[in-house]
């Protein structure tokens, strides 16, 4: 009998004030809260609206921005930092809103989320230091995106800056995260200008005199051509003989060039020195190192038989 009073209409009470308090719950949140969380949460919307449009008016300024490379990169920096951290805080009064939508109050969680932090702050020294290094490298204008840098023992280009941490692409692809706490030395190879230097190695039996006048000749060629007349910021320098090694004769040419544009360049300026030097019979050099070994040959032993192939 005690078995079946546990089934006996007598809870059915306690069910229905169940029911009821859950009506009346859902009654509440959908008509008092709901309406002002929608209303929240479109505010957020137009705000992130708004942020995706500043950020992409940032880009296309930057993209449109070719006279001012540094600049551009600093418009690119700024418009990925906006996103991130905009992204962020708007991710948080969406969370508090759907805590406000359930009846959960978030000051309840305030207690136990100071004493976590302290925790976590005390575990996650090297996460304060990366915000901190990230700020000073914004406001020292260490680095910026799309400029090639080289950080932490690694080289690439800055594809991503955030507070956090640093983005790179090297030349395979490859791509780095750098936390900006171990930023401690900062290379930035394409500030202002770059240097593009090419050593050309001719033999020695070759007139240092004629050479130097053709090298002459064809580094003009490429600052006169129109292709290269915006790239290239100074006349170039050949600096005659720089060394000597052996056979080899090493003659540089130095270029003063917009920053990141260095390798097209050289480029041509190889391909029009081959195809000069071949016309002009200017022999190319042979590093020292290479060592070539020829068997002397014995006039009096009889020539070798033909082979004869199976």
């Amino acid at each position: 009998m005690m078995l079946l009073s546990l089934f006996i209409p007598q809870d059915e009470p306690v069910i229905r004030t169940i029911e009821r308090d859950w009506h009346q719950d859902i009654l509440v949140m959908l008509r008092d809260r709901l309406p002002k969380v929608v209303v929240a949460l479109i505010f957020l919307f137009i705000l992130q609206r708004v942020v995706h449009f500043f950020v992409k008016r940032m880009q296309h300024l930057a993209d449109r921005n070719t006279s001012n490379l540094h600049r551009a990169a600093q418009l690119r920096t700024v418009a990925s930092i906006v996103r991130a951290t905009s992204y962020g805080i708007l991710g948080v009064f969406a969370f508090l809103q759907i805590l406000v939508l359930f009846n959960i109050s978030y000051t309840g969680l305030l207690a136990p989320a100071a004493t976590l932090g302290v925790g976590i702050g005390l575990g996650a020294q090297s996460l304060f230091k990366d915000i901190i290094n990230g700020v000073f490298i914004l406001i020292e204008d260490q680095y910026n995106v799309g400029e090639v840098v080289k950080i932490a023992a690694l080289q690439g280009t800055v594809e991503s800056l955030t507070l956090r941490a640093t983005t790179l692409r090297d030349g395979d692809g490859t791509v780095y995260i750098v936390p900006n706490s171990q930023v401690a030395t900062v290379a930035n190879l394409s500030r202002d200008y770059s240097v593009a230097t090419l050593s050309i190695s001719v033999d020695a039996s070759a007139n240092p005199d004629n050479v130097m006048e053709v090298l002459n000749r064809l580094a003009e060629a490429i600052k006169s051509d129109a292709a290269f007349a915006s790239v290239i910021l100074s006349n170039p320098a050949v600096l005659g003989v720089n060394d000597i090694k052996g056979r080899e004769v090493i003659y540089p040419i130095n270029f003063r060039v917009r920053a990141n544009q260095k390798d097209g360049v050289l480029r041509e300026l190889r391909r029009r020195i081959i195809l000069e030097f071949e016309k002009q019979g200017i022999p190319l050099g042979v590093s020292a190192d290479m060592l070539v070994m020829q068997r002397k040959v014995d006039p009096t032993a009889p020539p070798a038989p033909p082979s004869i192939g199976v």
